[in-house]
């Protein structure tokens, strides 16, 4: 697959308070990815990354309101292997020093060619790939990644939100979610009745399988996975 193809399937999330500079690197390299998402501060940063769940997090060190290593901290205690990129004016040892500390995987010192920072993503991205594969109840896999599930290597065809859904089970605290959190989460602002709530987990549990998602006395449901899986949210 080509470093491009590669590129594509690939979420962005540049944190950058230079406004005109994240606006000029994403005319020069947003193309080349399925979604390419700018935050002006380390506490939109923060926000956007829970919104986004990006691939990579390509954020500047000094900002106001919180900086690039306060943001790359943070996000390492709740995604340990997400890739952080700093993009810093400083040749400042002490603050480069500081960003290995907080697990920063490359820095770029400004300016720098924007060509550098496709060359080092492709490089990333059959690393980031292999993470993206979620093992859950045999034989389905989840690809973070692209959201989609698969029955042995085979796609299982689900609609958007259906496929969501199981992202956002993948996600919490134990792979469970209330009724509740689920008609917030898939029907953000509509009101939903529980029998249409019921219907949808019917239609998902039919197009994969009853016992990859499991109903917890009429309170919720938990999904199913292999248990040496490492997902995100897991307690």
């Amino acid at each position: 697959m080509s470093c491009r193809a590669k590129l594509s399937r690939m979420k962005i999330l540049l944190v950058e308070d230079e406004k005109r500079l994240a606006h000029l690197l994403r005319e020069a390299i947003g193309d080349y990815f399925a979604d390419f998402e700018i935050a002006y501060d380390g506490i939109e940063g923060l926000e956007q990354f829970r919104k986004v769940k990006p691939d990579v997090v390509i954020t500047d060190i000094t900002m106001p309101k919180m900086t690039g290593l306060v943001l790359a901290e943070k996000i390492r205690k709740e995604s340990p292997d997400t890739p952080i990129v700093i993009l810093s004016a400083y040749s400042d040892k002490e603050k480069l020093l500081g960003a290995i500390d907080v697990g920063v995987v490359k820095y770029f010192i400004k300016p720098f060619d924007p060509e550098e920072l496709i060359d080092y993503l492709c490089k990333l991205a059959d690393r980031i790939k292999k993470q993206s594969l979620i093992q859950l109840l045999e034989p389905f896999t989840y690809d973070l990644q692209s959201e989609q599930l698969f029955r042995k290597g085979v796609l299982v065809h689900l609609s958007k939100r259906e496929s969501r859904f199981i992202a956002q089970l993948l996600y919490s605290p134990n792979h469970y979610l209330s009724n509740e959190m689920i008609k917030e989460r898939l029907w953000e602002g509509e009101e939903v009745s529980d029998e249409r709530l019921r219907t949808f987990i019917k239609r998902v549990r039919q197009k994969s399988d009853k016992r990859l998602i499991e109903n917890v006395s009429g309170q919720g449901y938990v999904l199913r996975l292999k248990e040496s899986s490492k997902t995100p949210g897991s307690l």
